[in-house]
């Protein structure tokens, strides 16, 4: 079962509309405002409330969070990045943003323990 707990939120601003992207990745662009994460991004932290353009959203930057799966997930894996800002299992040379506290499939909600780290997984 998802669940969140003992978790560290910061407040951006949306670089673009960002209401529809509940529990995806963000990171925060050059004018330091919150987007959609990308495969190969470095996270900032998972959306809790997305804001319209502009407006504030609630990005979770470190704890247990629950994230949307781009694909199967595997419990215990450790947790990279899809195009989408989705979470999936981190493959070489993927950027590791957390550790998946259960198993999920495409569009579930999932636990993750965010590690703040941003490292490079390896074979």
């Amino acid at each position: 079962m998802a669940v969140t707990q003992s978790r560290d939120n910061r407040t951006l601003i949306a670089a673009a509309d960002l209401s529809g992207s509940q529990f995806h990745f963000a990171k925060m662009d050059a004018a330091g405002k919150a987007a959609i994460c990308g495969d190969g991004d470095a996270a900032f932290g998972v959306i809790e409330v997305g804001g319209t353009a502009g407006a504030a959203s609630t990005i979770t930057v470190r704890g247990k969070v629950m994230v949307k799966c781009g694909a199967a997930v595997t419990i215990g894996d450790d947790v990279g990045i899809d195009a989408a800002g989705k979470a999936v299992n981190a493959a070489s040379g993927d950027i590791i943003v957390g550790r998946a506290y259960e198993t999920g499939a495409n569009n579930q909600l999932i636990a993750v323990e965010l590690s703040g780290l941003n490292t490079v997984a390896h074979a």
